[in-house]
């Protein structure tokens, strides 16, 4: 493998600033999906209004994402970095003082807004610093939060919770989100002037109600009915319709859209983005899948699985720096194609398992499924900036996260809906345990579907970011 080059000192402050910032996010997504049993306790509710803590978060999200492309060109990245951090800080401070569910719920949805614009901003900022070269070294270091918060996230959470008060585990971002802001302040690039760009708010009206029905009706089909009942129906199919009524829009209005769907003709960004959406169901899908078995079928309590799941992270953050340059050098393509592969065949034990199949041996798995796991997300992020116009970033940024997003609650629903069937009329834990298999074995289906699309991805890695003016360059064979 070829020497490779240092990476420029821009892009190294501007990686440091979004990683710390990061995991601020991060870390508070994975810790206090933990707390949620706690919580119904502590401000004497019931889980169906504290579901509302992650539901209004997740809810926040989808309404921000769409918004970023334009914020971003109307205050430029530092400000817009800093100020939604700055959101991000106060809500989390606010969520520690909560009085009641409620004040919660409505710090968290101020939490979800600063969070979601921080999300596909990190993404841009890093990849224009980047200029278009070494995307899968620059993704691999930007993907550290990611791997990090499934790590760290539940076994912090886990202690503060068993030695601490409830209110600490909002107290956990706020160390993050000052250093970076100051390092923000330090660090980033001076905004240009923003300019006076004009809000698509036809556009906005279509593509924030959209992604908000996906997203609530698909975080409603855990519950009995699944895909049968009216909350999930109603607004997954509402969130369906606006979302082509947008496209329809937006391809009409070109770039001046909210949201350039035009971009999905570059090959590259659309097959990551499909990819993104299908990596969802065998990616974070199964991260539904592995906690329950290792709390209903192996017994262990919600720490003790956040310590069993711990090899998968580990093997993630092994993986994703070898990952991102056997990107650089080959492409995405193969990188993907190989990915989701080790990903299908690590899960297949966990198919095969019963009530005693060997822990050890089941970690051992975890471990390699998180380096499959790393060797997937790399160049599925990577490939789809490749070609692109540094003006097209933005909205690239915000096409991949929408697509993670919803596809990883499609995910989550899909095979909760599958273990939920095979469940039914279970009535010994081992009917229980092969409820699960099937569930693990669909999973392991949907990353050889994966792995199949793959070569959709573009072969090569060397187009650097174009000048605004550059026409589109037809995608690598």
């Amino acid at each position: 493998m070829a020497e490779e080059q240092p990476l420029d000192p821009i892009l190294k402050r501007t990686a440091i600033v979004v990683i710390v910032g990061g995991l601020a996010v991060v870390f508070d997504t994975t810790i206090v999906s933990m707390a949620l049993h706690t919580l119904v306790t502590e401000l004497n509710t019931t889980v169906d209004v504290i579901q509302w803590v992650s539901t209004g978060y997740l809810l926040a999200l989808g309404v921000t994402i769409p918004v970023v492309g334009w914020a971003q060109a109307r205050l430029g990245g530092r400000r817009l970095w800093m100020l939604s951090l700055g959101v991000f800080l106060v809500a989390s401070i606010l969520c520690s003082l909560s009085w009641d569910a409620s004040s919660l719920i409505a710090f968290r949805v101020l939490q979800g807004i600063g969070g979601g614009a921080m999300l596909p901003l990190m993404s841009t900022l890093v990849v224009q610093a980047a200029h278009g070269q070494d995307l899968g070294r620059v993704i691999s270091t930007l993907s550290l939060p990611t791997v990090l918060g499934p790590i760290l996230g539940p076994v912090l959470g886990g202690l503060i919770l068993n030695f601490l008060d409830w209110r600490w585990l909002f107290w956990v971002n706020v160390p993050f989100c000052v250093v970076s802001l100051i390092l923000a302040w330090l660090l980033l690039p001076k905004d240009e002037p923003g300019g006076r760009v004009k809000l698509d708010v036809i556009g906005l009206l279509l593509v924030s109600p959209s992604v908000i029905g996906m997203l609530y009706g698909l975080s409603n089909v855990t519950r009995d009915g699944g895909f049968s009942r009216l909350e999930v129906l109603a607004p997954t199919i509402g969130g369906v319709l606006l979302l082509v009524g947008f496209v329809v829009w937006a391809l009409r209005r070109g770039g001046d859209a909210l949201v350039d769907i035009g971009l999905l003709v570059h090959r590259p960004l659309a097959a990551s983005s499909g990819l993104l959406f299908l990596s969802g169901i065998a990616l974070y899908g199964v991260m539904l899948l592995l906690p329950l078995y290792w709390q209903e079928i192996r017994g262990a309590d919600a720490l003790g699985a956040g310590f069993l799941l711990i090899p998968q992270g580990l093997g993630t953050l092994a993986s994703r720096s070898v990952a991102g340059r056997l990107t650089d050098r080959f492409g995405a393509r193969w990188v993907s194609i190989v990915g989701f592969v080790v990903v299908g065949l690590a899960t297949v034990p966990f198919a095969l398992s019963g009530t005693s199949t060997n822990e050890w041996f089941l970690m051992a798995a975890l471990l390699v499924r998180g380096a499959g796991l790393g060797a997937v997300t790399i160049p599925l992020m990577a490939g789809a900036f490749v070609g692109l116009a540094r003006p097209e970033v933005p909205h690239a940024s915000i096409i991949t996260r929408i697509a993670t997003q919803i596809g990883g609650s499609f995910g989550v629903a899909v095979l909760a809906v599958i273990l939920q069937a095979a469940a039914i009329g279970a009535q010994t834990l081992a009917d229980v345990a092969a409820a699960f298999d099937q569930a693990f074995w669909w999973a392991v289906g949907f990353a050889a579907l994966g792995a199949a699309l793959s070569p959709l991805l573009p072969a090569h890695p060397d187009h650097p970011i174009r000048p605004s003016s550059a026409p589109v360059p037809a995608a690598s064979g």
